[in-house]
């Protein structure tokens, strides 16, 4: 049993002057081909969204490379610095506080300097060695969560080009006529928004919050907030395709949302902070990104009804289309990018959640204290799949749409080809300028 333990203390210590040449060219070799091959596959991609003329993407993918620099700089930052880490010192009651476990067992080595001093480590090696783990597996689901739910908006968006399709058909164009006259309350937009309920705050919020579950986009809310866009920013009657500049300007978003920012940072380290046990975090931080969910999904419902009301004050009979009015004021503090913000972060916060359950169970075992109980793992999994499912297929849709009834139009109005001809117009005209 002594020459076991031996053997493996031994086997341990082991370092390159003991190694085999060939093991080490082996597996840096190795490394090499794994790190070329996924530059490769990031090339191609980069190359297929620069063909597909779609800069914002392109954008977007720039972000998630500098995010994983960013990481590799943390990682050998720590790896360069994990001794003199070991090597802070601090009391033994100091470092018994804040801990994620209710009776942990403490097995790591604890460095000469601190066991001289009666003192433990502030972060052991192994603890700086779990900490690079930790920081990688967030970035990975956070860009994995980021991507999957703005595909699945998209997919969901997708019925939207049929839609516009049948903005250009004669039965379209003869129901829309603008010689024709008819009260608000007979439009199929008035009748879905003007209820007993929608001017009474209290009861408009609760019926907007059911509301975003079922048709949270529908037809004519669709054909309304179309029509009031053009109207507002562009001629009457003008063709333009209302599907695309929403898929431009969503993409636009997906480069803002899918980077990591530094408030975004200071949200993780705080989330590091609320795990010890003491907070039970397991009880409420599961739910907080389903509640902003709900809520912002709310808020984008009421905004829609706002909007009807608006209109329906203003007139009692419309000519043509319900025509409403894009303002910055129906907005939470007349910011819509507010709502931007607020997807960003709870899109990060239900990553950090499936991230930490990744590597607990990696690193500790699905049984580990950090996983209290079944109940606990359930609630993590069910709470993440969740607010995906819901984000991708209701609350991202519908952001879509009602984000651009701001009032000023995005950059994303105007197609790629047609900002690079202005630009090369604008250059041309200052250097013919005397």
């Amino acid at each position: 049993m002594a020459d076991e333990e031996e053997t493996t203390t031994t086997s341990s210590e082991t370092t390159l002057e003991t190694t085999p040449t060939w093991a080490v060219a082996t597996v840096v070799f190795l490394l090499i081909v794994v790190s070329i091959f996924l530059e490769y596959l990031l090339h191609l991609l980069a190359k297929y969204f620069n063909k597909k003329r779609r800069k914002s993407l392109i954008q977007a993918l720039d972000k998630i490379k500098s995010e994983l620099m960013l990481l590799g700089f943390i990682s050998l930052l720590l790896t360069v610095s994990k001794k003199r880490i070991a090597n802070i010192c601090i009391p033994k009651n100091v470092g018994e506080t804040f801990l994620p476990c209710n009776d942990p067992l403490n097995d790591s080595e604890e460095e000469a300097k601190c066991q001289e001093q009666g003192k433990v480590s502030l972060l052991s090696r192994q603890g700086v060695k779990e900490l690079q783990y930790l920081m990688f597996t967030l970035a990975f689901f956070h860009c994995l969560s980021c991507v999957l739910t703005f595909s699945l908006g998209m997919a969901k968006m997708r019925r939207w080009k049929s839609w516009e399709a049948e903005t250009t058909t004669l039965e379209y164009l003869f129901s829309n006529d603008p010689r024709r006259f008819q009260l608000i309350h007979q439009t199929s937009f008035a009748r879905r928004h003007l209820r007993f309920w929608s001017e009474h705050k209290f009861l408009r919020w609760p019926a907007c919050f059911v509301r975003q579950f079922y048709s949270s986009v529908s037809k004519v809310d669709y054909f309304t907030l179309r029509h009031g866009f053009i109207t507002a920013h562009f001629s009457e009657g003008s063709n333009f395709d209302f599907q695309k500049y929403i898929k431009r300007a969503l993409e636009k978003d997906f480069g803002v949302v899918v980077g990591i920012s530094l408030w975004i940072w200071i949200f993780s380290v705080l989330f590091i902070f609320f795990n010890a046990h003491d907070f039970h975090n397991y009880l409420w931080l599961p739910f907080i990104p389903l509640l902003m969910l709900l809520v912002v999904g709310t808020q984008l419902q009421g905004i829609i009804t706002r909007m009807c009301l608006d209109s329906h004050n203003r007139s009692q009979v419309v000519r043509g289309t319900f025509l409403v009015r894009p303002s910055d004021d129906f907005f939470w503090f007349g910011w819509p990018k507010l709502l931007l913000h607020l997807m960003h972060f709870i899109l990060f916060q239900n990553s950090f959640q499936l991230a930490f359950f990744t590597w607990t169970w990696y690193e500790f075992g699905l049984t580990s204290c950090f996983h209290r109980s079944t109940k606990d793992i359930v609630i993590r999994v069910v709470m993440g799949v969740l607010v995906h499912i819901l984000c991708g297929y209701v609350t991202l849709p519908l952001y879509a749409l009602v984000t651009q009834m701001g009032t000023s139009m995005k950059k994303a109005v105007f197609p790629e080809n047609v900002v690079e001809g202005l630009k090369r117009w604008r250059a041309n005209a200052r250097k013919k300028s005397p």
